[in-house]
């Protein structure tokens, strides 16, 4: 039940009786678990029954043979629901990359009660300066802050990737990057989104990050937020593509990484895990965030197949993070 005490927005995502389950699926990777589904299909079938024992059927409930076949989801109208909503486009973009025929519908979202453009404008009222762990601070550009010696501060500015600090994967995977990084390492940040962990990692001390991810978007924010940052050209490289389908991206990429830092969702972890080896030092640290709690024992087990073993593992609200070293 929602709380009417808060605000919320409402999402429709526009799909087909195909798409639903999938759907579905895709937003619980992501920390969404409650769904309003409306699909005519299912309403024909309740029509159809044989067995169903009525007299009459409310004109409300009728109108559903001819509705549109979507699924509506909530976020709380705060300083996540920006990156609430670019995770949940960056997943239907996802779904729909696969969707070869066409099956699961136009993957289209629109906000209710709320126009997009406006709703992006009045974000900065949420978003203020956020120390993380011990030594990070993260700001974004038009809010001032003390001058905090004892920090480095990261900064960024709300865009159309996603990290910005205030999701509590993010916060945890930067956490575990504070932790272990040591002075010239030489990091590789997969599904960079806005560039926050690998920016965080070279003010830490880093000598080199290369930031990779599938969306070119993606890619662009985080080349921008870098140079913003007043990081070397020197000192980094930005790569667009899928490691998993990749080869030449992986040859570009290299190894030899003193750690490596993946914040993204269970089922692409899955999918890289045959891949890190590739890219870590015999003695570097893999750190991997965006895990739900319900997934963490299975992320951690195929990882651990993989040839490594669990070092320290962090969790805030529904969400987990882990390190690992080699075997």
């Amino acid at each position: 039940m929602l709380d009417h005490k808060t605000e919320w927005i409402e999402i429709h995502i526009k799909t087909s009786t195909a798409g639903i389950e999938l759907v579905c699926s895709r937003l619980t990777d992501i920390g969404i678990t409650g769904f309003v589904i409306e699909d005519a299909e299912d309403f024909k079938e309740f029509l159809n029954d044989k067995n169903g024992n009525w007299d009459y059927i409310d004109d409300d409930l009728m109108s559903l043979q001819s509705c549109e076949t979507r699924v509506t989801v909530y976020v709380r109208n705060d300083s996540l629901a920006r990156e609430n909503i670019n995770s949940i486009k960056s997943e239907l973009k996802a779904l729909k990359d696969t969707d070869k025929n066409g099956e699961f519908g136009t993957l289209d979202i629109e906000l209710n009660n709320i126009a997009e453009e406006d709703w992006a404008n009045n974000w900065r009222k949420y978003f203020k300066p956020l120390t993380v762990g011990d030594k990070i601070l993260i700001k974004p550009s038009w809010e001032r802050t003390e001058n905090l010696e004892s920090r480095k501060i990261v900064e960024i500015d709300p865009a159309s990737s996603f990290g910005t600090g205030q999701h509590d994967t993010t916060k945890l995977c930067l956490e575990n990057l504070e932790k272990h990084i040591r002075s010239g390492d030489r990091l590789l940040d997969l599904g960079c989104g806005s560039g926050i962990l690998g920016i965080a990692g070279i003010l830490l001390g880093a000598s080199w990050l290369t930031a990779v991810d599938i969306d070119s978007n993606a890619v662009k924010v985080t080349k921008e937020n870098i140079i913003k940052n007043n990081i070397s050209k020197d000192c980094f490289k930005t790569l667009c593509g899928d490691i998993t389908s990749d080869s030449e991206l992986r040859k570009n990429i290299g190894g030899g990484y003193d750690i490596i830092a993946a914040n993204i969702v269970s089922d692409v972890l899955i999918a890289m895990s045959g891949y890190f080896k590739e890219f870590l030092s015999k003695s570097g640290t893999l750190i991997v965030s965006g895990i739900i709690k319900q997934r963490k024992e299975e992320v951690i087990s195929i990882i651990e197949k993989c040839g490594f073993k669990e070092d320290r593992l962090i969790e805030s609200e529904e969400w987990v993070c882990v390190s690992f070293s080699q075997i």
